[in-house]
């Protein structure tokens, strides 16, 4: 199967999707002709459906957001681009409050079919305001859909399911993940929302792990099968929906879970999953729930201070061999 980078796969599915529909079309600062996007996911695409499809915008997030939530309810089916995950914060009330509430307040009368794609991340030195992993923020809002995907395979595949439904969809990328490459069929297909994936598998202890921290599980199962462990990881692809039954049925087998994600410790990702094993797979544990997350700390600008924070294959390796 030939293999295509996580950029790549994401501009593939957005030009797929907007030949196949035409109520879909971009929008976001730099996305168009003279920039392609900061990370080069729409290069080409202005030149190719043109400005009134693809369009740049003010730097504002709330009027990015805000459009496509008029839009949306309209009829259309916009893909907004957010330069920096953490600058979601700037369009919060037109994501929690608007977008999120809007099918619930008009009794299905109205739906609001939209993505909001953003990366998320540290590791490329940028600082406090650009290097967070807020993906729980997503989570706590009740009509948002919420997608992490860490291949290139998935995230071609999650990208067409968002802009094919109904609801919006905060749509996460990694900022390491770009220019990783991974297998993607040429022939149609699409990654159903709320089913786990099984990247490896395993017998001894379950990983669960999201975004980039994903390809740190799967380094560190390769060390930890140098002593005898045998780990299984487990990527959920989506936090809301959510595969509980995916991730209890892995610690059936196995016993054991470390949860390993890049949002800080306190409320975050690691927390939610957590609290579902908890409270349904108790009596399958043989050992302590293990969280590997980052502390509760701003991102430092520091490369070695920023590299200190981030979770890395040491501290999987430490807390998989805690609990085995």
């Amino acid at each position: 199967m030939r293999k295509v980078t996580y950029r790549d796969a994401l501009r593939e599915a957005l030009r797929e999707e907007m030949q196949r529909d035409m109520s879909v079309f971009l929008l976001g600062e730099d996305i168009g002709k003279y920039w392609g996007g900061a990370f080069k996911v729409t290069d080409g695409l202005a030149q190719e459906f043109g400005e009134e499809r693809v369009r740049d915008t003010p730097i504002s997030e709330s009027a990015i957001v805000g459009t496509a939530v008029g839009a949306a309810i309209t009829g259309m089916h916009p893909v907004a681009e957010i330069m920096f995950g953490d600058l979601t914060a700037l369009a919060m009330d037109q994501i929690a409050n608007q977008a999120a509430k809007i099918r619930y307040m008009f009794g299905a009368q109205a739906k609001c079919p939209m993505v909001v794609r953003t990366p998320f991340g540290a590791g490329v030195n940028i600082a406090s305001h650009h290097s967070q992993s807020l993906e729980a923020w997503f989570m706590h809002v009740p009509g948002l859909y919420v997608a992490v995907p860490s291949t290139p395979f998935d995230a071609k595949g999650l990208l067409k399911t968002a802009i094919r439904g109904d609801n919006p969809v905060l749509f996460c990328e990694h900022k390491l993940l770009y220019p990783v490459e991974g297998e993607v069929p040429q022939d149609e297909y699409a990654v159903p929302f709320g089913l786990a994936d099984v990247k490896r598998e395993g017998s001894d202890v379950t990983v669960v792990a999201t975004l980039f921290m994903v390809y740190k599980a799967l380094s560190a199962a390769k060390e930890l099968e140098k002593d005898g462990i045998n780990v299984e990881v487990v990527d959920p692809r989506t936090l809301t929906p959510l595969d509980r039954h995916g991730i209890i049925r892995s610690v059936k087998k196995t016993g054991r879970i470390v949860i390993v994600t890049e949002d800080c410790r306190t409320a975050g990702v690691s927390a939610e999953i957590a609290a579902v094993v908890a409270e349904e797979a108790l009596d399958y544990l043989d050992a302590p729930v293990k969280r590997v997350a980052e502390p509760d700390t701003p991102i430092p600008f520091s490369p070695p201070l920023e590299q200190y924070v981030i979770p890395d294959e040491k501290s999987i390796v430490k807390a998989v061999k805690e609990v085995v």
